[in-house]
């Protein structure tokens, strides 16, 4: 009994200074995205554009969690509708240096127009801070769901 307690206050000492260590990076970002379907999406689309919203916490100096969302319009080839989803995920961001982040988003997307299912959600993306507020990326937009609907994307993102 002696052991499970003294391991309990361990842990929670542990979680305590881990979670003392996190920095004051918590942010509202918002911006937009355009970019070109590759693999099986460019057979059916174009071009692409978009809009991006997220929350970060700071959880350490070089690490955050967050949450994810946005928009995202496909356009297609003649004979299709355009594509539309509603991406929903959680968000990861490592700073290797305070200029740059390597991150990823994963989740669903909500397919919107009629007869669009939707799918599996999941964007790595490499960030670059140009200002103190805003943010150049470049990413990989991928939605799965019997094939995959494959974008190359470039984006500006502003911090609120």
């Amino acid at each position: 009994m002696k052991k499970t307690i003294l391991l309990v206050i361990i842990t929670l000492l542990g979680i305590c200074s881990i979670f003392g260590q996190n920095v004051d990076r918590s942010s509202f970002k918002a911006g937009f995205n355009a970019g070109i379907p590759v693999g099986d999406a460019s057979e059916i689309a174009s071009f692409s554009i978009g809009v991006d919203v997220n929350y970060h916490w700071g959880i350490s100096k070089t690490f955050d969690v967050g949450l994810a969302s946005g928009f995202i319009n496909s356009f297609s080839e003649e004979e299709f509708e355009d594509f539309q989803f509603l991406p929903v995920a959680g968000s990861v961001r490592i700073y290797p240096t305070y200029e740059f982040k390597l991150g990823a988003d994963v989740g669903y997307a909500v397919g919107i127009n009629e007869g669009n299912e939707g799918g599996f959600y999941y964007r790595p993306i490499i960030g670059y801070n140009i200002t103190g507020n805003t943010e150049l990326n470049v990413s990989y937009t991928a939605i799965e769901n019997n094939g995959t609907f494959g974008l190359v994307m470039a984006g500006i993102l502003f911090l609120f």
